[in-house]
């Protein structure tokens, strides 16, 4: 079952309403339905909602950190609407489902905590699934992770990685990022080649980290490869892609944990999806080129 939303949550909630930063829908229910009424009129979601009645007709929140183009971001007509891949693909399941979603945005850090607080009941936004959020939160996976690492054009300091050509670097990260222990942990490996480890950089959000590339304040930014792809074609005269990295990473949804009934249903809803096809059509829908589907698997540190 879904949490009822706690009386601290609540005031929370209500406060984020009184302050502008509420739920917000993107295209709303019922154009989602429609959208996806081929897959929510076939006969494995026609299944799944007779499986689980509990979610039919309810609306659930997806917690967002709103400020990767292609995942999530504004749209740029309407500010009350929000769009990506990751809004197409939870309203996708929302529709298999029988719910349909509305948003909370956060800053990235802030996404597990928010749903941990009842403030949301899943988090689909370019999250990494990894043992340590995996200690706050269950993990339903459905992609590989490869990260780009954004430099400025010609790539002048010739990074090659996450590795030792950082040494001596300023690298600008985004605030909770799995990136930034595996940069910050090159200090050794730098102190072996006797070079300075590199200088961790953090921000609130993609663009800011960019506008430190720009700026000449940071040499690299790390990130998902189509989010990195995206800003080079922003910046065509001035920002390049020095590498791709494969992380030992999935991207995954995030669950709360012992909610193994939502969890199971939630997955099942995404092997629909990705049976169906859908998955990678939303993929090249938002530009994603490099979406590596895999079939869903769970991590879960309380099973």
């Amino acid at each position: 079952m879904i949490r009822a939303l706690p009386a601290a949550a609540a005031l929370g909630a209500a406060l984020l309403l009184l302050t502008g930063c509420a739920s917000s829908a993107s295209a709303g229910g019922e154009a989602a339905a429609t959208k996806y009424s081929d897959l929510a009129q076939g006969a494995t979601c026609s299944a799944l909602r007779e499986q689980h009645p509990e979610y039919v007709g309810k609306n659930l929140t997806n917690a967002i950190n709103p400020h990767t183009p292609g995942y999530e971001s504004v749209n740029a007509d309407d500010p009350s609407v929000y769009e990506g891949f990751d809004i197409d693909l939870g309203e996708a399941m929302g529709a298999c489902l029988g719910f349909t979603v509305d948003y909370v945005p956060v800053a990235f850090a802030e996404l597990i905590p928010t749903m941990a607080s009842g403030q949301a009941d899943f988090v689909i936004s370019d999250i990494y699934a990894t043992e340590e959020r995996a200690a706050n939160a269950d993990f339903i996976t459905y992609s590989k992770v490869f990260d780009g690492l954004l430099v400025a054009k010609g790539n002048p300091k010739r990074l090659t990685g996450i590795d030792t050509s950082l040494c001596g670097t300023t690298v600008a990260l985004n605030k909770g990022f799995v990136e930034v222990p595996l940069v910050e942990g090159l200090a050794a490996d730098c102190e072996k080649e006797g070079k300075e480890a590199p200088t961790v950089s953090l921000f609130d959000g993609n663009a800011d980290c960019v506008q430190a590339i720009l700026a000449g304040r940071a040499d690299t930014y790390v990130n998902d490869v189509n989010t990195v792809n995206r800003f080079v074609k922003e910046h065509p005269d001035d920002l390049e892609k020095a590498t791709a990295v494969t992380l030992d990473y999935k991207i995954g949804i995030a669950v709360p944990q012992g909610q193994t009934g939502f969890r199971d249903a939630m997955e099942a809803a995404l092997v629909a999806v990705q049976d169906s096809g859908l998955q990678q059509q939303l993929a090249a829908d938002w530009d994603l080129d490099e979406n590596a589907v895999e079939a869903p698997t769970v991590l879960s540190t309380t099973d």
